[in-house]
Formats: structure tokens, C-alpha cells, sequence
């Protein structure tokens, strides 16, 4: 295939791309800036702004296939920038695809997008989207799932993935923000740390987007429809989070801090950033209270029934990975 990958130097996005190029499909990357890792793998690189249309359009050309990866993340930060390039982006990549004749996109999305602030214990695809959301990246890319789903037709086929905490080697996003705030003695155990919380390794998650990509065609069964995808082994989260602060070398976490504290601390810190225009992000975010002290399970039935995915890294084994990759990365 012909691909183009947004967001292809980011974390997901990297793993696609060496999955797509190891196979022999002639890969494009999208993204801002050029990057090391696409470059020794002797991959493409279109640069551009995904709220751009000209510069999305111009990074579609000759591609049959588009997965869309790339987004704002995080959980604070202007209301405009997650919609522009969340939204915005994501209707250019719906223009791109119809203006190219492109005929199939696969849409990384969120668990998010369902997520109410109560406990979500083995939730299929029938859970609706919330009505109310505690931060712009979740709000976001509701909207932008929906357009997406909404798009699929006669002209072109989408599907949407749905991965819950993507980890593993590389993880640029998620691990680092751990380890260095277990680290400062800044992480604390919200509620009562018995939550059970489905992840995914990363190498699964990449598995899972070529597999929806192979099987999906205008008309076919996974046409339109979103997926959950995790490593369907629901995890106690604070329990893994001290086993990956084990094998990065930092200290476990061991404080604790009562769920409803925690959301009270998060709305104040939020206001307070608010009104005094403070850089950075709060130290707690009433999203990320909710998210750490509540469960969060999914049924993989129709994931596993549709896409044929099964996890074929299990997390002892990518546990193992990791342990090795921060070895090697600190070995003299």
C-alpha cells in the first residue's frame, strides 16, 4: 500500500511505521518536524501544520490508505489549540481523503471519548459518548470520532481504534511524566489504589491499527464502527505503575491522597492557572484525579471477533522489554 501516517515520529505513530515499512508498504510520515527515527528507517517525510488543508492535502497525494494518529494530547492547555488540531485536523484529513480519492482511514481514537468520571468496568462499544467532559483532549476527540464514523460511506471506509494507556520502549509521553514526578516525590496513590485499569503494550496497539487497516474496505463489516483495543489483562493501576518505577529505577510511589481531595485540588488548581495565566500544566487536574481513582475495563468482543487481534505481547513479557530497554539505556 501507498500510506500516509500522521503523527508518524510520535510514539504509536513510529511503531505503525516500522510495522508498515518492514512489509514492503511505501510509507509517508506527517508531521511537524523532521525526525531521526523515520530517517534511518529511510522513511518519508512530509512536513506541515494538520490544520493546514493545503499542507494535509499535499501530504496525501498518491496514498491509498491514511492513518490518522497524530493529535493534541495532554489534559490542559487553550481550548482552541486541542480543537484546531483535533477537529480542524481531522476534518482535513476527511477532505484530503475525498479530494485524493482516497478510500480507507483508520482513526487512532480514545477511551476518553466514553468517559463520564465513574467506573467503567468492562464497557463495550454500546457505551455512549459523555455528555460532559473534565478536559478538552477527551471533548475533542469525541468530536473528532464522530465526524470520522459519520464520514464512512460510499466513498470511503473508516474505522476508529480506541487503545487505553499505550506503553512500552519509547514511551515519550506517559512514562517520562511518571518516573520524573515519582522521582520529585510528587506522585500520590489516589483513593483507595484498588482500581483495575486496562493498558495496552505497544507493540500490540501497532498490531491492532494494520489489522483494521488490512480488513477494512468500503462496505465491510468494520466500516464505520469504533473499536476498544487494550491488552485485555486489567491490571490494579497503582500496582503496575510501581512495577514500571521498578524497573526504570525510581522510587515507588506509597502516598496516598483521598479521591474526593484530590478532584477539590484539581478544580482549584485549574482556576487558579486560569485566572493567573500560569505556564505549565497544574500539578492535578480534576480529569486525571478521576482517571486515577476510577476503574476502567473493556470488553474486547468485537475487537477480537471483527479484527481477529489478540495481544501477542503480554504484560510480564513487555514488562521484561522495558526492564531491558532502561537497562541498555543506562548501561555505561
Amino acid at each position: 500500500m501507498r500510506v500516509l501516517v500522521t503523527g508518524g515520529g510520535g510514539f504509536l505513530g513510529l511503531a505503525i511505521v516500522r510495522r508498515l515499512a518492514a512489509r514492503g508498504d511505501r510509507v509517508r510520515s506527517f508531521s511537524r518536524s523532521r525526525h531521526a527515527d523515520l530517517d534511518a528507517l529511510g522513511v518519508e517525510q512530509a512536513q506541515g501544520d494538520i490544520g493546514d488543508p493545503a499542507d494535509v492535502l499535499r501530504a496525501a497525494e498518491n496514498c491509498d490508505i491514511i492513518f490518522h494518529v497524530a493529535a493534541k494530547a495532554g489534559f490542559w492547555g487553550p481550548y482552541e489549540e486541542y480543537y484546531r488540531t483535533n477537529v480542524i485536523g481531522t476534518e482535513n484529513i476527511l477532505s484530503a481523503c475525498r479530494q485524493r480519492h482516497i478510500q480507507k482511514l483508520v482513526y487512532t481514537s480514545s477511551p476518553s471519548v466514553v468517559f463520564d468520571g465513574r467506573d467503567h468496568e468492562n464497557v463495550n462499544e454500546s457505551m455512549p459518548y459523555a455528555s460532559r467532559f473534565l478536559a478538552h483532549y477527551p471533548a475533542t476527540k469525541a468530536k473528532a470520532e464522530q465526524m470520522v464514523l459519520a464520514a464512512n460511506g460510499s466513498d470511503l471506509a473508516t474505522v476508529a481504534l480506541r487503545p487505553h494507556l499505550i506503553w512500552g520502549p519509547g514511551d515519550n509521553h506517559l512514562m517520562p511524566r511518571l518516573i520524573a514526578r515519582a522521582k520529585a516525590g510528587k506522585l500520590r496513590i489516589i483513593g483507595d489504589g484498588k482500581n483495575r485499569v486496562d493498558c495496552i503494550y505497544i507493540d500490540n496497539a501497532a498490531d491492532a491499527h494494520l489489522l483494521a487497516a488490512d480488513r477494512l474496505q468500503i462496505g465491510s463489516s468494520i466500516a464505520g464502527k469504533a473499536y476498544f483495543l487494550s491488552n485485555g489483562e486489567p491490571v490494579i493501576i497503582w500496582d503496575f505503575i510501581n512495577r514500571i518505577l521498578d524497573v526504570a529505577g525510581a522510587p515507588r510511589v506509597t502516598r496516598r491522597m483521598p479521591a474526593g481531595v484530590a478532584y477539590m485540588a484539581g478544580a482549584v488548581l485549574e482556576t487558579i492557572h486560569r485566572i493567573l495565566r500560569l505556564s505549565g500544566e497544574p500539578r492535578m487536574t480534576r480529569f486525571v484525579a478521576r482517571q486515577l481513582a476510577t476503574t476502567h475495563t473493556f470488553d474486547l468482543t468485537a475487537i477480537q471477533r471483527d479484527l481477529g487481534y489478540s495481544a501477542k505481547v503480554t504484560t510480564e513479557e513487555g514488562l521484561q522489554r522495558l526492564r531491558d530497554y532502561f537497562a541498555a539505556a543506562y548501561s555505561p
